[in-house]
């Protein structure tokens, strides 16, 4: 029997968010029905809401969430109801040619729930990453479903779901840090914090963060930024450079997502660096850089998609590494909020006061 649960939806560009009560229809093949314990209110819920992504609206916002599997359809093998879950937007489906080469992280025929989560008057909902889980409950494709120790809390677990996720792969999958390595990361907000903590995971030695606030600088120290540049005081390049003996750092990760500051991130390298793009740019945005550099300081220029992760193997390690005492994912979470409470939280991240409002059911 389809299930009534409350929702927060962006019905228009640029408008507030409201708490609505949706109509969840029973699972279809391949598809569950998980009972959402945290969601995490992410940039991109409020690119939703202001009409970035596209204009399918209204949408049901919220993707960084964790919960536990209440039913399931036909055909699911890989979660039953009762395991505890982290909700994942690239359900990899095994087949397309990213997947056949063995490079599923870039599936480029991931999966969603086919049936439709509806506002009471029967119209349709477009969940936010296919996950849609500022609700009580949602439906997703049983592939979205990642299970992990449920040792650990939903309101951190969630956060793997989408940009603490992004940030330690960008660190670690995409940009390669390793042991004794140099980094340098350009924006210090969730992703980039997360990036600096993935540094620090893989075994980095000179860890720098660069941001415009001081008091997201301070927080970087707390993830493991051995140096910290403020970038209004500073030039960034040289002054990354006079950190790694006049070379430059081994990676550096733009978390911020403009051409400013990616060709900061370009400059700020050593030769044969490499330079990766996760923050996420607007569609008017280019870079304009001489070509002899691309070619004459060589190395790799890249850009992360979700960290480059596969959930299957990623989120259970880094929930370990978590309950281990190594990845202190609890210094994300500035406050927890509830249901009606995302747009305030949405004014709060823009402002730069939290690095992550979750909500808890």
């Amino acid at each position: 029997m389809p299930q009534q649960v409350r929702g927060v939806v962006a019905h228009s560009k640029g408008k507030p968010v409201s708490l609505e009560t949706i109509t969840i229809p029973d699972p279809g093949p391949g598809e569950a029905l998980v009972q959402v314990q945290a969601c995490g209110v992410c940039h991109t819920d409020l690119h939703y809401r202001e009409g970035g992504i596209n204009d399918e609206f209204p949408f049901l916002l919220g993707h960084e969430a964790a919960g536990i599997v209440e039913s399931v359809g036909e055909g699911v093998t890989d979660v039953v109801p009762g395991d505890f879950v982290i909700l994942n937007w690239r359900a990899v489906d095994g087949t397309c040619r990213a997947c056949r080469r063995g490079e599923p992280w870039y599936c480029f025929s991931t999966h969603n729930a086919t049936r439709k989560m509806t506002l009471a008057s029967g119209q349709e909902l477009s969940p936010a990453l296919g996950i849609g889980a500022f609700a009580e409950k949602t439906l997703v494709h049983s592939g979205q479903c990642t299970k992990v120790n449920p040792a650990v809390a939903p309101e951190v677990a969630g956060l793997l779901g989408c940009g603490v996720m992004a940030g330690i792969g960008a660190a670690i999958n995409t940009g390669g840090v390793g042991r004794g390595d140099s980094i340098a990361v350009i924006g210090c907000g969730g992703v980039g914090d997360a990036a600096i903590a993935g540094a620090k995971l893989a075994g980095a030695s000179t860890i720098i963060a660069v941001d415009t606030d001081h008091r997201k600088l301070r927080w970087a120290t707390e993830f493991g930024a051995t140096h910290t540049i403020n970038a209004r005081e500073n030039d960034v390049v040289e002054a990354v450079k006079a950190l790694t003996g006049g070379n430059g750092a081994n990676v550096v990760i733009d978390a911020v997502g403009r051409p400013e500051t990616f060709t900061q991130a370009f400059y700020a390298r050593d030769l044969a660096g490499t330079a990766v793009l996760v923050g996420v740019p607007t569609p008017e945005m280019t870079i304009d850089l001489p070509l002899i550099d691309v070619f004459g300081r060589g190395g790799a220029v890249k850009s992360s998609w979700y960290g480059d992760c596969l959930p299957s193997r990623d989120f259970p390690m880094l929930v370990d590494l978590h309950l281990q005492g190594r990845l202190p994912l609890e210094k994300f979470v500035t406050e927890t909020v509830g249901l009606d409470d995302v747009e305030a939280a949405f004014a709060k991240m823009h402002s730069g006061e939290v690095l992550r409002s979750v909500v808890v059911m």
